[in-house]
């Protein structure tokens, strides 16, 4: 196959797997409608995944935290993935399996919404901090791909990207989170 072959296959993947976005409207609208409500009532946003989806997670609380688009007050979030120091001791002492429930535990209160980005929706490390978030009262919102995996059937809220395919699935979870940060800022934005 030649290079160009290549390029043109994965931006026809991508435009096809967004295009199937549309079809998750409602549950878009219906999470930012929640992570509105989170805020105002003082509760702030946990973020979490591993690799590209750790990536993903710093990248929305940073929108959150610094801004969007417009400018606004800084609003409460948080990415589980960026403290090496927590990361490595709770690794280490607990296992990996942990390193996202430990900080759960410590962070994360009922008035919070926990986000956890899974591509497959079976990462083990996932699943045991949403677990944890349940058990303390927050809110849980998985994001996915097809098939929704075990985190789908635990999660309050699952949005699942239209693909089976990782890159594809992470295109579609940066895109809502983007459409996400946008509907937040606006509700966020004095007149």
């Amino acid at each position: 196959m030649l290079i160009a072959d290549t390029i043109r296959s994965a931006i026809s993947a991508h435009r096809d797997t967004i295009a199937q976005l549309d079809a998750l409207v409602p549950e878009i609208e219906r999470l930012a409608k929640m992570m509105m409500e989170t805020l105002e009532r003082g509760g702030k946003i946990l973020w979490m995944g591993n690799g590209g989806s750790a990536a993903d997670s710093q990248h929305m609380a940073a929108e959150f935290v610094g801004r969007y688009v417009k400018e606004r007050r800084g609003l409460p979030s948080i990415a589980l993935t960026t403290d090496t120091s927590i990361l490595t001791s709770v690794g280490n002492d607990y296992g990996y399996d942990y390193v996202f429930a430990r900080q759960i535990e410590a962070l994360c209160t009922e008035k919070d919404l926990v986000v956890g980005i899974s591509t497959s929706g079976n990462s083990p490390n996932v699943l045991r901090a949403i677990e944890a978030a349940k058990a303390i009262g927050a809110t849980t919102v998985g994001w996915t791909g097809e098939g929704k995996g075990k985190l789908g059937e635990l999660c309050d809220m699952t949005l699942a990207a239209p693909s089976k395919v990782t890159a594809r699935i992470q295109e579609a979870h940066i895109l809502i989170g983007h459409i996400l940060c946008e509907l937040v800022d606006d509700a966020n934005t004095p007149d």
